[in-house]
């Protein structure tokens, strides 16, 4: 694994714009950087997919410990969500997507950062923008990205198998050009199956008082919803009692459940279950005194926010809104460097499989929401699975 410096191609914002990729650079600064790349050799890209892959069933089996030890309240899950959730899990429904955040060098073990289990984004830039850079730059090489692929494969399952209630998707997210395009991305693979897909801000999302049922902007009853929109925050709002006692009128995607996996407070958890595991590191939910460095992180943070990283040289801390909530404490593992800048890697999880990465660097070592997106490459030994 390494750091190449490249060209950018000359029309590289029209290309990117065509594609769906507004924001490809914020306040005159990259947010798409195709001014590099990274390379990685077949069998990095193999430990990458194996890995992802065992976390993934660990993940599994930490919700399924949680459930049955009525955990909850160590994650701070409001109690009428507890019976919710464990119905949820009962019922199986389905779940989609997932990322990993993982810190890797090409040669020590990855280890998981955290989970974002319940609302990922930048899959705009994973599974499209890389791929068709690829496509033009570096035709002769591959990339570890069928996410495209796998989420067209889902649906298509879902819909074939009867998993849905009717032939109609309703997509609901927040009014940012990340979350919208996020959304697009699960709106056109859906549509690619023949399914029929609305998309709604979430605040147009009504409620029938008299059919007790969420509706759409045209009052039809909403039986699938994709929601960009966390369920912690859910559960918080007006309508989240109607959305806890009306939960089995819905299929929500992704299900109430992804609330364990999306709160830190299961790094925790997965280090108790799996006490040395290579993949994973000690982390705990209270300050440790055996931990010379470490990250301070809330459970509910989202994009860097309100982090504290100490080790030998000090302290850094970053802003935020997360201040007054819980924190987990995980042992420190540095970002690899390349060229000074700080990568970490997402690996993308569709329908439970490992399905490819994206790089994100930051000039620091907490990777916050302007950290740069950068595509990546590998030459295979053999063929992997590639796109027609």
């Amino acid at each position: 694994m390494h750091r190449e410096r490249r060209d950018p191609r000359p029309d590289m914002r029209q290309k990117v714009e065509q594609l769906g990729l507004l924001f490809h650079t914020v306040d005159g600064q990259p947010y798409w950087n195709e001014a590099a790349a990274y390379v990685f050799e077949p069998h990095e890209i193999e430990t990458l997919e194996r890995v992802t892959n065992e976390l993934h069933e660990m993940c599994l089996f930490a919700v399924e410990k949680v459930i049955e030890r009525n955990w909850f309240h160590r994650f701070g899950i409001p109690e009428p969500a507890h019976s919710v959730i464990a119905q949820a899990w009962e019922d199986d429904p389905p779940a989609v997507y997932g990322r990993f955040d993982l810190c890797f060098d090409g040669s020590t073990p990855p280890k998981l950062l955290e989970y974002n289990a319940d609302t990922p984004t930048s899959l705009l830039e994973a599974a499209v923008i890389q791929w068709y850079w690829l496509q033009e730059v570096c035709p002769a090489a591959d990339q570890f990205n069928s996410i495209w692929e796998g989420l067209v494969e889902k649906w298509k399952n879902l819909k074939d198998e009867g998993c849905l209630q009717t032939g109609r998707v309703h997509f609901g997210c927040m009014d940012s050009a990340e979350d919208v395009m996020t959304t697009a991305v699960l709106m056109d693979t859906a549509h690619e199956t023949g399914l029929e897909v609305n998309l709604m801000q979430m605040h147009e999302i009504g409620w029938d008082i008299h059919k007790q049922v969420f509706v759409d902007q045209e009052g039809l009853p909403i039986r699938t919803l994709f929601k960009l929109y966390p369920w912690e925050w859910m559960i918080e709002d007006k309508f989240g009692p109607m959305a806890l006692k009306s939960y089995r009128k819905v299929q929500w995607i992704e299900p109430i459940w992804k609330m364990v996996l999306s709160n830190k407070t299961i790094l925790a958890i997965l280090w108790e279950l799996f006490p040395g595991h290579p993949n994973l590191l000690p982390t705990y939910v209270e300050s440790p005194s055996g931990l010379a460095s470490y990250v301070r992180k809330p459970i509910l943070g989202r994009e860097g926010a309100n982090v504290t990283l100490v080790d030998g040289d000090g302290e850094i801390q970053t802003p935020g809104p997360y201040e007054e909530g819980r924190f987990i404490y995980q042992a420190l593992a540095p970002l690899p460097i390349f060229d000074g800048n700080h990568a970490v890697i997402g690996s993308w999880v569709i329908d439970g499989e490992a399905r490819g990465i994206g790089i994100r660097e930051s000039d620091g070592p907490v990777t916050q929401d302007l950290a740069r997106f950068v595509p990546h490459y590998f030459c295979p030994g053999n063929p992997r699975e590639t796109r027609q």
